[in-house]
């Protein structure tokens, strides 16, 4: 299988989660263009071509299953639409606008860019975290706050980092990564169209908008199971998270017939 990581992260943060897997799969830990081993995004980069590498992918690893984290996740599930049956595709809270609804998963996307036109990394950061809605202490605190303290953690994570991709190598990839989720205005509803398997993960501690978009993905996809894990959040399957109950549950999905989709 080929596990696909979220926005600010890198293959590294699925180790626990391809670990839990190994017993069973053989697992594909690939980065996502603009970061870690892999090359920079080129010029116009799109949806259809961070779709195309996940096609790629597909073929060159010979992998029949996928999964996908977050902003990751989009990717899956553009390719999916003209993917051919025989797959099966997993996504945890793909954060998809939702025709309808007043919240824009990426309404934080002009600030953020004006901040990195400033060099100011610790605020893009800050102005992501209160636009995503993943950390409720961040939100709930002022940025005159916040901010400074962020600046501190960016240094200091980046002393720790020993040569490895570090937070200050990441935050610039989020405008490409909002940049998808633009490009994804209508795939709710070409969803339609997918014909492989899906399972859709999400965690019932996180944000309602994820959960809007899963509730609609489930509404237009016609073999699709919506699956909440109780208790869990939107990074659930970091290493930092619970990765082994989401290995749990995809090992469940990639496995085993479920000829009766529904919510579990």
């Amino acid at each position: 299988m080929v596990l696909m990581h979220g926005s600010l992260m890198t293959c590294h943060n699925f180790m626990r989660l391809g670990a839990a897997l190994s017993g069973n799969f053989t697992v594909y830990l690939p980065d996502r263009r603009g970061r870690g081993m892999s090359g920079p995004y080129g010029p116009d980069f799109t949806l259809q071509r961070a779709a195309e590498d996940v096609q790629a992918l597909m073929e060159r690893t010979g992998a029949r299953n996928v999964f996908g984290l977050s902003a990751g996740a989009i990717p899956i599930l553009h390719w999916a639409l003209t993917c051919p049956k025989g797959y099966r595709i997993a996504v945890y809270e793909p954060p998809l606008p939702v025709h309808g609804l007043a919240f824009s998963p990426v309404a934080w996307l002009p600030r953020y860019e004006q901040e990195m036109a400033q060099a100011r990394l610790a605020a893009a950061l800050v102005t992501i975290a209160k636009g995503t809605k993943d950390s409720r202490l961040i939100e709930a605190l002022p940025r005159a706050v916040i901010v400074p303290l962020m600046s501190v953690a960016l240094r200091a994570q980046a002393q720790r980092a020993d040569g490895d991709v570090t937070l200050n190598d990441l935050i610039p990839t989020m405008g490409k990564d909002a940049r998808l989720v633009v490009d994804a205005a209508g795939l709710i509803s070409a969803s339609i169209a997918v014909q492989a398997e899906v399972q859709l993960l999400g965690g019932s501690k996180s944000a309602g908008y994820f959960k809007d978009a899963l509730d609609a993905l489930h509404a237009a996809i016609p073999h699709a199971r919506r699956v909440e894990l109780r208790r869990l959040g939107h990074l659930a399957a970091d290493n930092d998270g619970h990765p082994d109950r989401v290995a749990h549950a995809l090992a469940d999905f990639f496995t085993n017939d479920h000829p009766s989709p529904g919510s579990g």
